[in-house]
């Protein structure tokens, strides 16, 4: 007789995981530069997410063996797909231009090979973009858990751990069943037991031989009952059921302030870019619901969309106080300080007209700062301003003013970068001021 085995165990999760990874590793200078672009393309809470990245066909392409011509011998084959020729024919040569090759012709035919397109996760995506921030790996793996949850309970089921069991409604299923069953009862028993000792304790000539026997049967139908329902069956037990449920928590409205005069080119805006990405993914980690509000200004500030705000040119001179207004005034009109926390992120080339560095203290000081979680000043300038720059009382008129700011408020953090490595500082020192809290 033929026994047939069928294996029924579902497919392990990421049994390709080695060969994702190995990949990731072989490709990484594509796909970094891969997604660079699509980040810088995507908006900031969107940059966290799962994405398609696209790369050339040349990065995927797997190491193989192949026999070395030089080293002699020869080897007739024929090559999988081949249905016009057999081992031994002879091939003629193709005329100038009809080659298979992929060189000029292909290139002017059209027929190049596809880019190989496929998809990245949310953890691989950040792990490229914190690769330029230079993050330490714990603080990667903070950001990177960007759902907190937490475990309620959800009712009674069938199955679970051991340490789940719920005694209680596992004893009520057991009575129902021996209930229901009929299963003799403990006192039924001894009961018997006690009658079959009173008769065996009696003399030969008083002893009833068919009604002990009739006992010790009934006393053996009993005991099998008892064996064959049991006290506590698997289909009694039950277990306390737990689901993964978001952890409630209140709200964090982000600010995103940026000067777009013409002194702020594409340089400083990507590295602003990258830092608003950061510190949204920290408040994300933190609070279930983020907006974001982005104010840019020159002369004049106006609250705009983040394409707007990247990507659209405006001129004019700078004044940073109307920006610093502006968002005092979307703040009391839309988010209240018993309802949402508040943070703020300002990028600046440090620039503004003479004397609003003063106004802009004064907002503040007695405005801003009472009300923010977090406010964080970023000034860009380029490598050689940073070694002219080198002291942190030295700059320009704003940059002077906000470190009096930073004076008075603990929850103010100015710090100057000219390349993504220089973002970390700020959010180093956020994350000690968390631990401290």
């Amino acid at each position: 007789m033929t026994a047939y085995f069928i294996d029924r165990r579902l497919n392990p999760k990421g049994k390709s995981l080695a060969n994702r990874q190995r990949f990731l590793r072989r490709a990484r200078a594509q796909i970094r530069e891969a997604v660079q672009k699509s980040l810088k393309d995507s908006d900031v809470a969107d940059a966290g997410k799962d994405r398609k990245v696209r790369i050339s066909n040349q990065g995927t392409r797997e190491p193989r063996f192949r026999l070395d011509p030089s080293k002699g011998g020869h080897r007739d084959f024929v090559l999988p797909g081949n249905k016009q020729f057999s081992a031994g024919d002879q091939i003629k040569k193709p005329q100038q231009g009809q080659g298979g090759g992929g060189g000029k012709d292909a290139a002017t035919s059209g027929e190049m090979d596809d880019d190989f397109e496929f998809m990245m996760r949310e953890d691989e995506i950040l792990d490229i973009f914190f690769e330029d921030l230079e993050l330490p790996n714990l603080v990667r793996t903070a950001l990177s858990d960007v759902q907190m949850s937490s475990w309620k309970r959800a009712g009674i089921t069938t199955a679970g751990a051991p340490t789940q069991i719920n005694l209680l409604r596992t004893m009520r299923n057991s009575f129902g069943r021996r209930l229901a069953l009929r299963r003799p009862s403990l006192a039924g028993v001894k009961a018997l037991e006690e009658e079959i000792a009173t008769l065996e304790a009696q003399e030969p000539p008083l002893q009833d031989e068919a009604l002990l026997a009739s006992l010790r049967a009934e006393l053996d139908r009993v005991n099998i009952r008892r064996k064959w329902v049991a006290y506590i069956d698997p289909v009694d037990v039950r277990f306390n059921a737990f689901v993964e449920q978001p952890q409630p928590s209140s709200q964090a409205v982000m600010f995103c302030l940026m000067d777009v005069s013409g002194s702020m080119g594409e340089r400083e805006k990507d590295l602003a870019k990258r830092f608003f990405v950061l510190l949204h993914l920290f408040l994300r980690r933190r609070y279930q619901k983020v907006e974001i509000v982005f104010i840019r200004h020159t002369h004049d500030a106006q609250e705009v969309d983040e394409q707007t705000f990247f990507y659209s040119r405006q001129s004019g001179g700078t004044i940073v106080s109307t920006a610093l207004e502006k968002m005092l005034e979307i703040q009391k009109q839309r988010y209240t300080t018993s309802d949402w926390n508040i943070y703020a992120a300002q990028a600046s080339d440090g620039y503004t007209q003479s004397g609003d560095a003063r106004r802009c203290v004064e907002l503040l000081e007695n405005d801003l700062m009472p009300i923010c979680q977090y406010y964080a000043y970023i000034e860009i300038l380029d490598e050689r301003e940073m070694e002219v720059f080198s002291s942190e009382e030295a700059g320009a008129e704003l940059w002077r003013a906000y470190r009096t700011v930073a004076e008075h408020w603990k929850n103010f953090a100015t710090k100057r970068i000219a390349k993504p490595s220089d973002i970390f500082p700020v959010f180093h020192e956020l994350f000690k001021k968390q631990e401290v809290e």
